[in-house]
């Protein structure tokens, strides 16, 4: 039988796993609403289309829509990916670490219309004002890892100094090369566009680690 003591720490457990659970769910909710609206900020142009060529067209002439959906669906989802490993570190949660990911959370919830503007704009400013999203919405993330993970405070176990600094490094890997591309765009918004692809690589060429760390 447990002792009055016990008790109290048993419930005091049960409430923090309540609570980080719920703080996840809400989280998975907010990324998967985020992808979602993605896709519904695609349309065709107002007009009617009484044939198949003038429908062929209209789908056509909306590829920069699909290429910036594109983007924003393997980011939102690699942000979330990065999401999902630090909460399998993470056992604990302090009113920081809430505010923290609301932050992310915002931020996340904010990128389909960054997405729409540069699906209709090839501009300079539209690339930046992409790119600058995406940038904040990294390093939040990666605020999220650092705020979790110093000192051990909210993890399961303190990662060891190689480890963690490792962590931090791959953290900041995409908002480095979103922040990269804005000055690129200043030169030239294609090669800014195409710079992203240097978070693909980045992934790929990651090791694999035996800790669930942030990867993003």
């Amino acid at each position: 039988m447990n002792t009055p003591h016990q008790e109290r720490y048993r419930r005091a457990d049960l409430e923090e796993h309540t609570g980080l659970e719920r703080l996840v769910f809400f989280s998975d909710a907010v990324f998967a609403i985020a992808i979602t609206l993605l896709a519904l900020e695609i349309r065709l142009p107002a007009g009617e289309y009484s044939d198949s060529a003038a429908l062929q067209n209209a789908l056509l002439s909306l590829w920069p829509r699909y290429l910036s959906y594109c983007v924003s669906f393997l980011v939102i989802g690699s942000y979330w990916m990065a999401h999902h490993r630090m909460f399998r570190s993470i056992v604990r949660y302090d009113r920081r670490l809430l505010l923290l990911n609301l932050l992310l959370l915002l931020c996340i919830a904010f990128i389909p219309f960054p997405t729409t503007v540069l699906g209709d704009s090839s501009s300079t400013v539209a690339t930046i004002f992409y790119a600058a999203t995406m940038a904040v919405t990294g390093l939040m993330s990666a605020l999220v890892w650092w705020h979790a993970s110093s000192a051990g405070r909210l993890l399961a176990r303190p990662f060891a100094s190689r480890e963690l600094r490792a962590s931090w490094v791959r953290s900041i890997t995409a908002p480095m090369i979103f922040l990269l591309s804005m000055l690129l765009a200043l030169i030239n918004s294609d090669l800014a566009r195409f710079s992203w692809l240097l978070i693909a690589l980045a992934l790929i060429m990651q090791p694999l680690d035996k800790n669930p760390a942030i990867k993003l």
